[in-house]
């Protein structure tokens, strides 16, 4: 099962979409606590989500371990699920109003951000970490 979870391809391009998804997750985890009134909880009370204080530090941790673990490519797939249902979850939550107030294209170009984490996060969970990643370490390890 560990093998599973952390098996990877040598593909040396991975690196590049896990820099990106970890880098923006884990400045959007830390943003949450920095800017707490706008990034944070004070967000999630405005789109009426509940208990604000507790999910945008709940979501904050999430956002940063997994940004975290992303960027070393230490168990890149199990890292990659919570930032899919993190990404799934602000896409219905905040971009549903904007597509029924602007239409589709001002949902598709507020939206591209998030869409793009969607895509990265997705595209880690199927492939893995990569060549440069703690993943491939510890798989040639337990060969």
């Amino acid at each position: 099962m560990k093998n599973r979870i952390i098996n990877t391809d040598n593909s040396k391009t991975t690196i590049l979409i896990r820099l990106m998804v970890g880098a923006v997750f884990l400045s959007e985890g830390f943003q949450k606590f920095l800017f707490a009134d706008t990034l944070g909880a004070g967000r999630f009370e405005k789109i009426d989500l509940p208990s604000p204080e507790f999910l945008g530090s709940f979501v904050g941790c999430f956002e940063i371990v997994c940004g975290l673990l992303i960027l070393f490519g230490l168990f890149t797939r199990l890292a990659s699920i919570p930032l899919i249902i993190i990404m799934l979850v602000a896409i219905a939550t905040t971009k549903a109003e904007l597509l029924a107030e602007k239409g589709v294209w001002e949902m598709m170009h507020g939206s591209r951000t998030d869409l793009a984490m969607l895509l990265g996060s997705l595209f880690l969970l199927i492939k893995g970490g990569g060549f440069w990643s703690a993943d491939k370490i510890l798989t040639k390890d337990g060969e």
